[in-house]
């Protein structure tokens, strides 16, 4: 909070207003060093982005009943975070004035840390709904990283991945409250054989799994590819394969659920993830509310990627507000 204050109170101070305009609102000639300090104050300043090393609030939050974590993680806080990311750097800088910033650099490869970390620190987690916060604070990432790529490639992507994480968390936040209220069972060690009971929930999971790592026919291909391209663009090169990566971590700690669930035997024999205590007799689907909801939000990720031009016209729009001429 008192970063983001000092955020504020400077860009008044320098630029003389605080209305968000196409372009930014610095002046041409502004100080690059001056405004450079203004936009790592900004970016510390917004929590709710959940930048490592300003993340510890997001894991605890899901202590939470799971359809307040799935409010929290995917739609609600933390995208608030992010579109706030976006925002100033759209709107308050302008991606011109962004892309010659000495301090850009810097915070770019911060939130690549945060991408890569948060991923690792998921894999460790036998907690489902812990995985998958410490999943949100990477993905979160990729937004952050976009926005602060200044290209049109990178606010396009920035801006779809908040759509396409959103539809993706919150089914998999829905099918880890589904897998409590059915199965009593919290932790991905205690899920071996689970799919053999809940075949539409952990169906929906490993879709919505497909959405989170960015592979096709689900919504995360597109926001990711544009996000890549920006890289690309720009001629990131440790950033493309950080993300890269950072997918391949995805795959990692998420896909080896819903196999386990599926083609696992429910016991406690072998080792590794996906080992437990074996699921009980007369576990069945969760409540028909609850299929529903995760069937809906299922559906969206698929149809997201079928259909994806609402999405990528609101994207492009941002994009066509965000340029200004700061060409000498």
């Amino acid at each position: 909070i008192v970063f983001l204050l000092l955020a504020i109170i400077s860009t008044w101070f320098v630029a003389g207003t605080l209305d968000f305009k196409p372009g930014g609102v610095f002046a041409p000639d502004v100080d690059t060093t001056v405004a450079g300090a203004i936009l790592l104050l900004f970016i510390f300043g917004i929590g709710k982005a959940a930048i490592m090393p300003f993340h510890r609030w997001l894991p605890a939050a899901m202590v939470a009943p799971t359809p307040v974590s799935a409010l929290l993680h995917a739609v609600a806080v933390v995208k608030a975070g992010v579109f706030t990311v976006l925002k100033v750097c759209v709107f308050i800088f302008g991606i011109d004035l962004l892309a010659v910033l000495p301090t850009t650099q810097f915070l770019l490869y911060l939130a690549g840390f945060s991408v890569l970390f948060a991923s690792l620190i998921a894999m460790r987690q036998d907690n489902l709904k812990a995985r998958l916060a410490y999943s949100t604070i990477s993905q979160l990432g990729y937004i952050t990283i976009g926005a602060l790529l200044a290209t049109s490639a990178g606010v396009v992507g920035s801006s779809m991945h908040i759509a396409t994480h959103a539809v993706g968390k919150i089914t998999l936040f829905f099918c880890a409250g589904a897998i409590l209220v059915a199965a009593h069972k919290s932790n991905i060690s205690e899920m071996r054989g689970l799919g053999r009971k809940m075949p539409i929930t952990m169906l929906a999971f490993f879709i919505a799994s497909l959405s989170i790592i960015g592979l096709p026919p689900t919504a995360g291909t597109w926001s990711k590819w544009f996000l890549l391209m920006g890289t690309i663009e720009t001629e990131q090169w440790i950033l493309m394969t950080i993300l890269m990566l950072s997918s391949l971590l995805n795959i990692a700690y998420l896909l080896p659920i819903p196999y386990h669930a599926f083609f696992s035997d429910d016991n406690k024999q072998g080792s590794g993830e996906g080992v437990g205590e074996g699921i009980k007799e007369g576990i069945k689907e969760a409540p028909l509310p609850a299929l529903i909801a995760l069937s809906i939000t299922t559906v969206a990720c698929v149809a997201l990627f079928i259909y994806p031009q609402p999405v990528y016209e609101l994207a492009t729009a941002v994009m066509e507000n965000s340029r200004i001429n700061y060409a000498d």
